[in-house]
């Protein structure tokens, strides 16, 4: 008798299981896609973007490790995990732009996968949820704006992803790792952007009377002395770097690290003051598209905190970050960006959409003006940062035409076919179809690779700049390992002198035209080089 064996295979996954895992696996999938493409359609943006990787090159170049440094200045603004990872992703790829505006869109990436997580552990009996949830937070047009910036929010989500996760597991029962999990998520959280992580978890963290998930009686003093006992974890985990830099940075940086750029903040804004009413009247642009249906904001006029706890933790979660940076004089929509989970994940609670043409017609709505505007100024210019610029050649309205022919017929379809993922590709391809169209005028007015090549070329016995309020804009660009000084109009000629073979930046022609030197022009300013 003869047996033949049939090769063994993977068992495949049940239908049910697989609909169950679809809208994640779709999240991560669009995550992962617009934060790998969206970053290499656009130069760094000043000032944040080029001045965070000028930081990292400086440490990199040699600067320090534990105190980082701007322009060969002490940078106290912001915490050191940024230019850290950057360095580590450099360490493995080399020295490489694009490699480096990766690392914080990684987090956006990891910030989707939490928002799953989260979702599951909320809402075990419907698992679903939490798939589309992420899959609501990856399409959301704010987070993925500013999820693939080089900045610190995305760092800050996923501590206080991981903080809320820590704290529904420590409600659940006793237990020494969520207590140490909560502990590190407040470390990460500082390392990323500061104590504001306390902000992000503090009032939920202390409400848990209001919120708990737990059948049982909840003893509150246990609960603050397990609280306790996370922040003497988190304080542990700081100070391993912040214990270094307090003694090499210095009395200026204690200040900085200490006050200024955390408590200072908060009482008075030396950047960015708002009005209080600034982030309510942001928020139909904070949750676009998502926040648009009536179906759900009705569906969440009705819902009762006082039957659903779980509609309580987000609330607590999103309203108190709400409130607070509402009291705070300085505002930037991108403070809000750890908040947006709580809303994707009280969305998905909420009722799925139904099979229409409302993706289409809502895309169609806000490509419009758009293109309107594009379309107008293709025989003339548009204005960034106040300098003119060519938005579309001939050949790039045929594209533009395509472009939005494809995304109208595609968000159609997919309205019809599949509702949740025609509502989720509406604020990434629209953001898509608005890089394209600015590509080229945004490198032409703020690419640093020629200035930077201008700057960098040859070493001269050192760099001025007058008339410019530098901020680190050049120095990755240039791999500059010295500061440039900024030098006062009146100035100029000193330094001349002082400084033979040295380069020279201004803002304003040269007094001699004989001699001209180079000429640059970024943002809204033209620079003439001239070495001495």
């Amino acid at each position: 008798m003869i047996r033949i064996n049939a090769p063994r295979t993977m068992p495949a996954l049940p239908r049910p299981a697989l609909a169950r895992l679809a809208p994640g696996l779709a999240a991560l999938a669009l995550a992962v896609a617009w934060a790998v493409l969206l970053p290499q359609l656009r130069p760094l943006l000043p000032v944040d973007e080029t001045r965070y990787l000028t930081v990292a090159w400086e440490m990199h170049a040699g600067g320090s490790l534990i105190v980082p440094h701007l322009n060969g200045a002490i940078y106290a603004h912001k915490p050191p995990l940024l230019f850290w990872l950057i360095n580590l992703v450099w360490a493995l790829t080399g020295v490489s732009e694009t490699a480096a505006r990766l690392v914080a869109p990684a987090f956006a990436v990891i910030a989707v996968g939490l928002t799953w997580r989260l979702g599951r552990l909320l809402w075990p009996a419907q698992p679903e949820t939490g798939g589309r949830a992420a899959l609501i937070l990856a399409s959301t047009g704010a987070f993925v704006v500013f999820g693939s910036l080089t900045m610190f929010d995305t760092m800050l989500t996923v501590a206080t992803l991981a903080g809320i996760a820590a704290l529904v597991a420590m409600d659940r029962g006793p237990g020494l790792g969520p207590t140490a999990l909560f502990g590190a998520a407040l470390a990460l959280g500082v390392y990323a952007k500061g104590p504001v992580i306390l902000v992000h978890l503090a009032p939920l963290a202390l409400s848990r009377p209001v919120w708990s998930l737990s059948g049982a009686a909840p003893s509150y003093w246990r609960w603050l002395a397990r609280l306790g006992l996370a922040l003497i974890v988190a304080l542990a985990l700081v100070a391993i770097w912040l214990g270094p830099a307090l003694v090499f940075g210095g009395p200026q940086y204690r200040d900085e690290v200490l006050w200024r750029q955390s408590a200072g903040r908060m009482v008075h804004a030396f950047d960015h003051a708002r009005p209080v009413w600034f982030f309510v009247a942001a928020l139909p642009l904070l949750l676009w598209p998502w926040g648009w249906r009536l179906a759900l904001l009705r569906e969440l006029g009705r819902r009762r905190l006082r039957q659903d706890r779980r509609s309580r933790l987000l609330a607590i979660w999103a309203g108190a970050t709400l409130v607070v940076f509402s009291l705070i004089s300085g505002k930037q929509l991108h403070y809000l960006l750890p908040a947006l989970p709580a809303a994707a994940l009280a969305i998905a609670a909420g009722p799925v959409p139904r099979r229409s043409l409302a993706p289409a017609v809502l895309a169609l709505a806000v490509l419009a003006p758009v293109a309107a505007w594009l379309v107008l100024l293709l025989t003339g210019r548009a204005w960034i940062d106040g300098r003119p610029v060519t938005v579309l050649t001939a050949g790039g309205v045929a594209a533009w035409l395509v472009l939005g022919l494809a995304l109208v017929l595609g968000l159609g379809l997919a309205g019809r076919r599949a509702p949740l993922l025609g509502w989720a590709l509406i604020a990434p391809t629209t953001m898509l179809a608005v890089h394209l169209a600015l590509m080229a005028p945004m490198r032409a007015q703020y690419d640093t690779e020629g200035l930077g090549a201008m700057i960098g070329a040859g070493p001269p016995a050192g760099i001025g700049i007058s008339g410019y309020r530098y901020q680190g804009e050049f120095g990755f660009a240039a791999r500059l390992t010295q500061p440039i000084e900024t030098v006062a109009e009146d100035a100029v000629d000193a330094w001349i002198a002082a400084h033979p073979g040295g380069l020279l930046i201004t803002a304003t022609p040269p007094a001699d035209p004989a001699r001209p030197g180079l000429r640059a022009s970024y943002g809204s300013a033209t620079f003439y080089l001239d070495r001495l």
